[in-house]
Parts: C-alpha cells; sequence; structure tokens
C-alpha cells in the first residue's frame, strides 16, 4: 500500500477560478459591421477576465483605438458593463482604420499594448477584423524586435501574444462553430418581417420575392425559408436552374406564393 507521503505528493492541488488571471491583461475591440450580440461578448469577455483576477481593457473605436492608444485604451470594471446588454450596436464603438494596415500603424498599436502590459487581445468582428488580427499575431515578435531597436523597454511577458477572435457576422458563414455573434437576432428580424407581409401576399394573391442579406452565405435565406414555409430560395450554395423566371410565371404560381432570396 502506498504510504500516506507518497498519496500527498501525487494529489493534484484544485485551481482557484479566481486566481488563473492575477497578473494577466486582457484588451477587447470591435471592429467592422456591428452585431447583434457584440455588447453581450463584450461584457461576458469583461466579466470572466474580472473574476478570473486578470486586468481588463477596453479599447475603443475598433484597431483606430489600438493605434491611437491614450483615452482609447481605458481599464474594464465590473460595473462598466452593466446595463448594455440590451443595447444595439457595440458601446465601445467601431471604426475601419487604415493606418492598422501598414507595418508603422501595427507597431505603433503593439507599442500601446507593451506599455500596458497587455499581451491578451479579444477582437470581436467579421472577416477582415480576423485578418488583420492573425496578421498581428503573425508580426508581433517581429514588431517587438523594432521596438527595442528603438529603444522601448520590453519584459519576457510582452514576448508572446495571445489572440482570441470571436466572428461577429450576421451570415454565419465561419466553419467550426454552431453560429456566429448576430445570426440569430437577424434570423429574428427577418421572420418578423416575413410574418407582417404574409397576409398582404395572400390578400393582393401576388408573389412577394425577398431579399435577405447573406453575403456568400444561404443560411439566413435557408432557415426562414424552412420557419416561414417558403415556395422557393434562392441561395448561393444551390443556384436555380437557368429559366426559372419563365416557371414563375406560370399563372399557378402566382398568388399565395413567396420567395427568398440572399
Amino acid at each position: 500500500c502506498p504510504s500516506a507521503t507518497e498519496d500527498m505528493s501525487t494529489t493534484t492541488l484544485p485551481i482557484d477560478p479566481t486566481k488563473m488571471g492575477v497578473g494577466r491583461s486582457i484588451a477587447v475591440l470591435t471592429s467592422g459591421g456591428d452585431a447583434q450580440g457584440m455588447n453581450a461578448a463584450v461584457r461576458a469577455t469583461v466579466r470572466v477576465g474580472l473574476y478570473t483576477g486578470a486586468k481588463v481593457f477596453f479599447v475603443h473605436e475598433g484597431y483606430q483605438g489600438l493605434v491611437d492608444g491614450g483615452d482609447h485604451i481605458k481599464p474594464a470594471t465590473w460595473e462598466s458593463v452593466s446595463m448594455m446588454l440590451q443595447l444595439g450596436g457595440t458601446v465601445i464603438g467601431s471604426a475601419r482604420c487604415k493606418d492598422f494596415r501598414s507595418r508603422d500603424g501595427r507597431m505603433i498599436a503593439a507599442c500601446n499594448l507593451v506599455k500596458l502590459g497587455i499581451t491578451n487581445l479579444c477582437v470581436i468582428g467579421g472577416d477582415g477584423s480576423l485578418t488583420g488580427a492573425n496578421e498581428f499575431r503573425t508580426e508581433w515578435s517581429g514588431l517587438l524586435k523594432d521596438l527595442v531597436k528603438a529603444g522601448l523597454k520590453t519584459n519576457l511577458m510582452s514576448s508572446h501574444l495571445n489572440i482570441v477572435g470571436m466572428v461577429g457576422s450576421i451570415d454565419n458563414d465561419f466553419c467550426g462553430t454552431d453560429m456566429t455573434i448576430g445570426t440569430d437576432s437577424a434570423l429574428h428580424r427577418i421572420i418578423e418581417v416575413v410574418d407582417a407581409i404574409t397576409t398582404t401576399a395572400q390578400s393582393h394573391q401576388r408573389t412577394f420575392i425577398l431579399e435577405v442579406m447573406g453575403r456568400h452565405c444561404g443560411y439566413l435565406a435557408l432557415v426562414t425559408a424552412l420557419a416561414c414555409g417558403a415556395d422557393w430560395v434562392f441561395i448561393p450554395e444551390m443556384p436555380p436552374d437557368e429559366g426559372w423566371e419563365n416557371h414563375l410565371s406560370i399563372p399557378q404560381y402566382t398568388g399565395q406564393l413567396y420567395f427568398l432570396s440572399p
């Protein structure tokens, strides 16, 4: 039988979740077009970060705030994210940033993060925003070397940048996630519109064609068609056959039909 001493040496002590983030700093920003649910994602990031003992910072106005620094990067508190779940848009702002597209702009952004000791960045946005975040992460070590050459002192913790990307897009076009931020709310709004015009379509015996957003993904159109009982649906993944316009002109298809197009 193993001795009591051996049992103690092999026992793993439970990790205190409120101390996991001690000594770490997290910055959160929203970039690109706003999507419903961004504020909820910001709130969750801030409160979970604070719960673990980490310092959390808001980056206002997206990547532009990351480059401008100063008052655009402010500490976040538990109270600062209260009463924001029901708000639309993004309360910390979003802006297009030409400066961040250049290496010099990204170097300034890296300098602002290093000065505040931020080594963890949460980016909430779409394709362009996450592409920029990945490029920033890839260049991080090179940017630090350039900053050191310029005379900026860095510590060992700054040698690596952790980035978490949350897809803020109503299109639901990202592989590996069930639903992107904003998709559910967008679907809800589309259903409301369809419900509102259905009786009109039936009353006037006319064909209604609805166009919904989705870019190159037909998720919103397809799910709405299934939920509302649309007779036709056009999606990029399965384009209609040639001559579909003539098919819709047949009298038997006019009247109570309505169609969805992405």
